[in-house]
């Protein structure tokens, strides 16, 4: 067991975050309710008198991960220890909330282990620990909201930046097959419209522009506002009309089964909806899709996006594949592969299936064999980079709205951000940081674009 440790007043932490943009928000928050007890982020783990491990459990061997990376963080203690300073080491996230019992056996020296919905109860835990010593470990999913008892200032990491996350949503009820969300996230549950506005306001009030707001079931969102409740596409008319000076929005991450003609609708209704949507399908074919409990059919994923480009002709298309799911055959395979050559997409990630213990696929049988899915991913892989390289490609010759967030590497050259979530390198005056200008898009490369000032016609806002 960790002996009784005492603190100085002033602390640091570093926060190691793997995984979604959830846990990055998630990670920023946690910072923020440590901030009243003295910690502040340093660079360094070797420099912190506490170290979170924000995990994720999504990936193939995500725990093993973690207890390797633990043992490099035990050493640090040890040699912080010889210095006579102590060192707090926490998990949190996904793995910890799968299997935070197992990990305190393997790894007692770490002092607190705490899911994603206890991280508002930091505060709590590290005092528990400083007062009697020992570990603590919170998994539960607590009757209150953790985003009811998180601080409400603007986190000071958000100052001077031009984006930033966002939580409105958290949880899932869909039940994929392949997937842990249900059961380290909880159920659905959307935070009032009061809340997020108060947030995003903070955000734009220190410098934000845009602002992506996170879901693991985004477009499932149904918050309490007024007398009832408002859905996604009602929320971001909200924030529309509230916050002039919020220019963007995106939001992430969607599912099929809940986009509603609405949200469609409000693609091209709303004005600060960015042209870009990421809406994963996983498989083309559907007995896989069946299989994973996904709840459409490949006609059904095809006519949403008919639907979408039927109201915005410009939007660029992103999505999620797993190939090799238990069952899948070659037919299914190139199933999925006809859907990504009917759709086109702009970018799109890609996975191997992967069993996680204790979801409904994990057992199933028909595994496929490692090889298999190893000679389908690539094929894959193969064909959705030629479509993005087009995609890019396409770009070229045409002038964009790009958010300029800094500077580049190169002397004189400032980065932007494309509608479409592409870096964009051009040169330009730092003075330009912070707005959104016109950019004459002149070269594609792998994941970004190259351009130059479009100057005959100013900036664009």
């Amino acid at each position: 067991m960790p002996e009784q440790i005492s603190f100085s007043p002033s602390r640091g932490l570093h926060i190691i975050t793997w995984g979604c943009q959830m846990n990055v928000y998630d990670s920023a928050r946690m910072a923020d309710v440590l901030r009243p007890l003295g910690y502040s982020p340093v660079d360094l783990p070797d420099n912190a008198d506490m170290i979170i491990l924000n995990t994720c459990h999504i990936r193939e061997r995500a725990a093993e991960k973690v207890f390797s990376e633990l043992g490099r963080l035990r050493q640090i203690r040890e040699a912080r220890k010889l210095e006579g300073k102590a060192t707090l080491i926490a998990v949190a996230g996904c793995v910890a909330q799968a299997e935070g019992k197992e990990l305190l056996a393997r790894a007692p020296y770490v002092d607190l282990v705490l899911g994603p919905q206890t991280y508002h109860r930091l505060p709590e835990m590290v005092a528990r620990i400083a007062r009697a010593g020992g570990n603590v470990i919170d998994t539960d999913f607590p009757v209150e909201s953790k985003f009811d008892l998180l601080p409400e200032e603007a986190a000071p990491q958000n100052e001077g930046n031009l984006t930033a996350f966002l939580t409105i949503q958290e949880g899932c009820d869909k039940f994929c097959s392949f997937c842990v969300v249900p059961y380290t996230r909880g159920a659905e549950t959307s935070r009032p419209v009061e809340s997020i506005l108060a947030e995003a306001e903070r955000l734009v009030a220190s410098g934000v522009k845009e602002i992506t707001l996170l879901g693991q079931n985004v477009n499932a969102y149904h918050g309490d506002w007024k007398d009832g409740t408002a859905s996604l596409p009602k929320l971001a008319a909200i924030l529309h009309e509230t916050i002039p000076d919020l220019k963007r929005l995106r939001y992430i991450t969607s599912h099929p089964r809940d986009m509603e003609q609405a949200l469609i609708d409000a693609h091209r209704d709303n004005p600060i909806f960015m042209p870009y949507l990421h809406l994963p399908v996983q498989s083309g074919s559907d007995k896989v899709l069946k299989a994973m409990n996904r709840g459409h059919t490949a006609d059904e994923y095809r006519d949403i996006i008919r639907r979408l480009r039927a109201v915005r002709s410009d939007i660029a298309l992103t999505s999620d594949f797993i190939v090799g799911h238990p069952g899948e055959t070659d037919e299914d395979f190139e199933a999925t592969m006809q859907l990504v050559r009917d759709i086109r997409f702009a970018s799109a990630y890609s996975f191997k299936y992967s069993q996680r213990p204790g979801t409904p696929a994990a057992g199933q049988p028909f595994q496929v064999a490692e090889d298999v899915k190893e000679k389908r991913l690539a094929v894959l892989q193969a064909l959705l980079r030629e479509q993005q390289d087009a995609f890019n490609a396409s770009l070229v010759g045409t002038v964009q709205d790009i958010l300029v967030t800094g500077i580049g590497r190169k002397p004189g050259q400032l980065n932007g951000r494309s509608p479409y979530l592409q870096p964009v390198h051009f040169d330009g005056d730092p003075s330009l940081i912070g707005q959104i200008i016109r950019v004459h898009i002149t070269a594609p490369f792998t994941n970004s674009l190259g351009g130059h000032l479009y100057e005959q016609e100013g900036t664009a806002v």
